[in-house]
C-alpha cells in the first residue's frame, strides 16, 4: 500500500504548484497528475458540470489505484470535496482549508482578503472555512476570472501579464484594509510575484500549496501509509488538452523538464 501513488487532480496546470510542495515535502511519493485543460477554466462552470468534470477525473485516477487524492483545485474542492470523503475509501485532501488556516497563522488584524475564480468565491468556500476557525474575520472576497486563462497560456511575465494583475486586483486595492492576501486558486501561484508587487510588500500572500502537502504527509503517517523506500519516484503527468502549452509552463514551475506527460482523454 505504501508504494502506491499519490493522485492529484486540477482544471489545469495550476495545480502543479500543489504537485511541487509534495515533491518536495514527501520526495519519495510517487504522484500522479491530471490536470483538465481541455475544459478550463471550471470558475465559469455550473456547479453540476465541476461536480461531473472533477469524478471523470477521480474515477481516472482511481483507476490507477491511488493511495490519496489531493483535489488541487479550489472550484472543485468548493464544490465536490465532502462528496469524494464520503463517497472515497481513500483519504482526499482538498486546498480550501488549509490555506485558510495559514492565513489565520499569518493575519495581524483579522482582515483577509480572498482572491479565485467566480465559481470559488461564489461559493463562499473561503469564508465558511475562515468563519468556521474564527467568526470575527472579515473576509474580503474578489473573483479575478482572466487570471486562470493568461496562466494556462504560459502568460506569466510581461507588460499583458502586469496590465491584467492590476486591473483585476484594482477592486480589492481601494480601502480594503486587509493584511493577508489567499491566492485562492492553485493557478494564482504561478504570478504570485506580481500580485505581490500590485498589492505592496505589506500584505502577507498565502497560497495553500504548503499547508496542503503538510496536511498530506500528515495523514500518510498517520495511516501508515508514507513511503521509505529509496527508489527515485516516477511522476506521471496528464493532460486533457495542449501538451505543449501544459509542458511549458510545467518547465517554469519546476524548473526543469518534466520526464513523462501524456495526453489523456476522460469522460
Amino acid at each position: 500500500m505504501q508504494r502506491k501513488a499519490i493522485g492529484v487532480i486540477d482544471s489545469g496546470v495550476g495545480g502543479l504548484t500543489v504537485a511541487r510542495e509534495l515533491m518536495r515535502q514527501l520526495p519519495n511519493e510517487q504522484l500522479i497528475y491530471l490536470g483538465d485543460t481541455k475544459r478550463c477554466p471550471y470558475g465559469p462552470r455550473t456547479r453540476e458540470e465541476v461536480i461531473e468534470f472533477t469524478w471523470q477525473m477521480v474515477n481516472h485516477l482511481l483507476r490507477k489505484d491511488i493511495k490519496l487524492l489531493v483535489v488541487a483545485c479550489n472550484t472543485a474542492t468548493a464544490f465536490t470535496l465532502e462528496e469524494l470523503q464520503e463517497e472515497l475509501e481513500i483519504p482526499v485532501i482538498g486546498v480550501i482549508q488549509p490555506g485558510a488556516r495559514a492565513a489565520i497563522k499569518v493575519s495581524q488584524n483579522k482582515r483577509i482578503g480572498v482572491i479565485g475564480t467566480e465559481g470559488t468565491i461564489s461559493s463562499q468556500a473561503y469564508t465558511k472555512a475562515l468563519h468556521g476557525i474564527d467568526k470575527s474575520i472579515v473576509v474580503k472576497g474578489l473573483a479575478c476570472p482572466a487570471f486562470v486563462p493568461m496562466v494556462e497560456d504560459g502568460i506569466l511575465e510581461g507588460g499583458l501579464a502586469e496590465e491584467t494583475v492590476k486591473n483585476s486586483l484594482h477592486p480589492l486595492k481601494a480601502n480594503n484594509g486587509i493584511d493577508t492576501l489567499i491566492l485562492g486558486c492553485t493557478h494564482y501561484p504561478l504570478i504570485r510575484h506580481l500580485i505581490q508587487k500590485e498589492m505592496g510588500e505589506k500584505i502577507q500572500v498565502i497560497c495553500s500549496g504548503e499547508e496542503t502537502a503538510r496536511e498530506v504527509s500528515l495523514i500518510l503517517a498517520y495511516q501508515k501509509l508514507t513511503f521509505n523506500g529509496d527508489d527515485k519516484p516516477q511522476h506521471e503527468f496528464y493532460t486533457t488538452g495542449d501538451l505543449e502549452k501544459f509542458e511549458k509552463v510545467a518547465n517554469i514551475w519546476f524548473e526543469e523538464p518534466i520526464e513523462y506527460l501524456k495526453p489523456v482523454i476522460i469522460d
